[in-house]
């Protein structure tokens, strides 16, 4: 019996603690504050903490990315070329 209790209960404990996250914990505490100047502090900071994870990464230097579209063309030519030495109908 201690078997069928573990096969059932040992799921539904890690379920259970997959299923709750620390991140919503953190949403949920700033509406639990009692004094709105705080309360409205701690909306700003998960709004400021939002904002920089959705923030896009730097962008990268312009030389990099020239000098990789300089390499692609170069690799685009060379195939180019080994694509006329193929003969066509002999």
């Amino acid at each position: 019996m201690d078997s069928t209790l573990l096969k059932f209960f040992l799921p539904a404990l890690i379920a259970f603690a997959i299923s709750t996250s620390p991140a919503a914990a953190l949403e949920q505490n700033c509406r639990f504050i009692p004094a709105k100047p705080d309360r409205e502090a701690c909306y700003k900071r998960q709004e400021d903490e939002l904002a920089a994870k959705r923030k896009p990464a730097p962008a990268t230097d312009e030389s990099k990315a020239l000098e990789t579209l300089r390499q692609l063309r170069q690799d685009d030519d060379a195939v180019y070329r080994s694509i006329n030495n193929i003969c066509r109908g002999c």
